[in-house]
């Protein structure tokens, strides 16, 4: 891709009045570290950034050392705004995308967790523990399934440009430590080579490869020393 050909504007709001004066600060992951490439002060709730990249790339929106949010770095007018209780991203297509997905996720996990408030006043309005497991652990088991399903779909969609990976690395993220789950083997199992070989992926992959088999090696020696000592 020619140098520079992506010229980003973010024109950005925020109502939260305790921000004002406050500097943002646009950084991207570079060889392991975070390297700030742009800054705006937040003035009467606005602030404005803009400029060229080589390629599309994943950022994020620091305030001091901080992570707000993931912005996708592209070609276009980007409008980033900030509340108490909402941060959203749109005006071009990766953005778009990637704010209509966290979304639609944030709005899985809130079921999810209306699930665990229904047990809690079921419990407390006196009901049999077990009925109580039986009628919503079948709900929450396929709330979850449909949530993976989502997440996979959106992975596989976005797997060749900067969403797939980044989305990918979001899901880990969420794990104590680097490990392959059902889930995640299914993701890579149907990845394009390119896929892997991202620089975040191929990291992960190779860490959880380590972790697995510590762990397999533990599990053997746990029912090594159970038969020894029968």
């Amino acid at each position: 891709m020619p140098s520079c050909n992506q010229k980003y504007e973010i024109n950005g709001s925020s109502s939260i009045k305790s921000l004002n004066g406050q500097r943002l600060y646009m950084k991207i992951l570079q060889d392991g570290e975070w390297t700030k490439i742009d800054s705006s002060e937040i003035v009467h709730g606005s602030f404005e950034m803009s400029g060229k990249v080589d390629s599309v790339i994943m950022a994020t929106l620091y305030m001091g050392n901080e992570a707000v949010m993931p912005v996708v770095l592209e070609n276009g007018k980007i409008n980033v705004i900030i509340t108490d209780n909402h941060l959203h991203v749109d005006g071009t297509p990766l953005n778009n995308s990637l704010y209509a997905f966290i979304d639609n996720r944030d709005s899985f996990e809130q079921r999810l967790e209306e699930i665990d408030r229904k047990e809690a006043r079921m419990i407390m309005d006196g009901e049999d523990f077990d009925n109580i497991q039986s009628k919503l652990n079948k709900q929450s088991e396929e709330l979850v399934f449909e949530m993976n399903q989502y997440i996979k779909r959106f992975i596989k969609d976005n797997y060749d440009n900067v969403l797939g990976p980044n989305v990918f690395m979001m899901l880990c993220s969420s794990l104590p430590y680097p490990i392959m789950t059902p889930h995640l083997d299914e993701i890579i199992n149907e990845a394009p080579s390119a896929f892997k070989a991202n620089p975040l992926v191929e990291n992960y992959l190779s860490t959880a490869e380590q972790n697995m088999k510590l762990i397999d090696e533990y599990q053997q020696m746990v029912l090594s020393n159970a038969v020894d000592n029968r």
